[in-house]
């Protein structure tokens, strides 16, 4: 579930890195084909580098107490719960064994 989470956090960090460099690269094609003043497009690529940074500084990685704390919220079973539930349905099993 661990490694889930933070390939989930990685795609998100390489979209966001995609994103911008494909935004990079529609300003530099509109500074080559006049639409854009080569001031106008550093303009453009320095606020959505400051886009991104702001973007990106307000997401802190996970902890593993934060993904424990999600998965509690979530009410996932936890291997703790998952081994107790296992001794409870082998004392059963050995029961119905005996009667049988």
């Amino acid at each position: 579930m661990v490694n889930e989470l933070k390939n989930l956090f990685l795609a998100g960090i390489g979209s966001a890195a995609y994103t911008y460099e494909k935004a990079s690269k529609l300003i530099d094609d509109m500074v080559a084909k006049g639409k854009l003043t080569i001031d106008e497009g550093k303009d453009l690529s320095e606020e959505l580098k400051r886009n991104v940074k702001d973007k990106t500084a307000q997401y802190k990685p996970l902890t593993k107490e934060d993904i424990i704390s999600i998965l509690k919220e979530m009410d996932y079973a936890s291997k703790t719960d998952i081994s107790i539930i296992n001794q409870r349905l082998s004392v059963l099993e050995e029961k119905m064994k005996d009667k049988a």
